[in-house]
């Protein structure tokens, strides 16, 4: 299995805090999403950058980057267009408490 690390850029600065309502609908299923992703073990470590600029950031496994393309175009943030999603090859050296 191959690491790879994941991007999702919000449409604009201070997007947590400035939502709209259709916005928190789309996250809610998007952490929905990145939560049973996580649960079934795909997912290595995942949480969104806070300040001004705010980017989900997000390790997960899969066999080869068609496989990870896909676990990015599957997300809601994405599929709905309001998050712009990126990946690349990731290679992890030191992980606190993993062999």
């Amino acid at each position: 299995m191959n690491e790879w690390v994941y991007f999702l850029h919000a449409p604009r600065e201070d997007f947590i805090a400035t939502m709209t309502d259709e916005e928190r609908e789309v996250w809610g299923r998007h952490v929905a999403w990145v939560t049973a992703l996580f649960e079934e073990g795909s997912i290595v470590v995942v949480g969104p950058t806070l300040g001004p600029t705010n980017t989900g950031i997000c390790v997960f496994e899969a066999e080869d980057e068609a496989a990870a393309q896909a676990v990015v175009a599957a997300d809601p943030a994405v599929v709905s267009g309001i998050g712009r999603g990126e990946v690349r090859p990731f290679r992890m050296l030191y992980l606190r408490g993993r062999d």
